[in-house]
């Protein structure tokens, strides 16, 4: 049963729920209608407020979904390092070097091969790099951003779990493609929809709820018999419950129904 009362969402990503009215992003929140900012200050919660809104909202009060530590954590590699240290969640080893001084002594703490990547703002495996030798790490120093820098595991596939609420709503391997070491499928990686292992969706339940993110994609690998978190990612795309024959606007607004977010 859909609700007569529609939820109110900025962002566009619930824009095909029935249960779900979509207002659209304005940089200025003066450019709302009246009607539609009445519609704002009147919700019991707003859903996808932006990075903008989002901390503006919480400041105000208002009940906001996803967390405002989503948004403080999405497209941030560095800040999700910070966190994982910080609460000891199993996480491979990384550094980020600032400056030039800092960035000569990046062999001294790794061997090569190791993973180098664009720390904020990159995703779907684009600024992800093997480093194989010193050429390799000159040609990434060249761009200009902080050296984020982490241990190379080797693996033939990788799990993405996606937690919604405090649900696992969706799991699934990603295997890497021939002649690549990234995993995203949108770089070709082939989705496995092998069971995944229960201690791995016990991680991934873990991590969304010790770091405040609520609606995330968590990647998990297995290396040294154990489970390792790579990353989080709050824009997580949707092929995986395509794969799955999951219908993932249906799942959202269930959930909505049943109050879960």
């Amino acid at each position: 049963m859909i609700r007569p009362h529609k939820a109110i969402a900025l962002e566009s990503r619930l824009r095909h729920c029935r249960n779900v009215r979509t207002l659209g992003v304005h940089p200025n929140f003066c450019d709302y209608s009246p009607a539609d900012a009445a519609l704002i200050r009147g919700a019991a919660k707003i859903y996808y407020p932006t990075r903008l809104y989002a901390p503006l909202l919480t400041a105000a009060g208002k009940a906001i979904f996803p967390s405002v530590h989503n948004y403080a954590c999405a497209q941030d590699k560095i800040k999700q390092t910070a966190l994982f240290k910080l609460l000891g969640i199993p996480h491979p080893r990384t550094r980020v070097f600032y400056g030039r001084r800092s960035k000569k002594t990046i062999a001294d703490h790794f061997a090569y091969p190791f993973v180098a990547k664009i720390p904020r703002g990159s995703a779907m495996g684009r600024g992800v790099f093997l480093i194989t030798d010193a050429a390799a790490l000159t040609s990434y120093l060249d761009l200009g951003t902080p050296a984020y820098i982490q241990e190379f595991f080797p693996f033939e596939r990788d799990m993405r779990v996606v937690v919604v609420g405090r649900r696992v709503v969706h799991a699934y391997w990603r295997v890497v493609p021939p002649g690549d070491f990234r995993s995203n499928v949108a770089q070709g990686a082939a989705i496995c929809l092998d069971p995944v292992p229960q201690a791995a969706l016990a991680l991934a339940r873990k991590t969304a709820a010790r770091c405040g993110w609520n609606d995330v994609g968590i990647d998990i690998c297995r290396h040294d018999n154990r489970y390792w978190v790579l990353e989080a990612n709050m824009k997580y795309g949707r092929q995986g419950f395509s794969a799955a024959g999951l219908n993932y606007t249906a799942i959202m607004e269930n959930l909505i129904e049943e109050g879960v977010i």
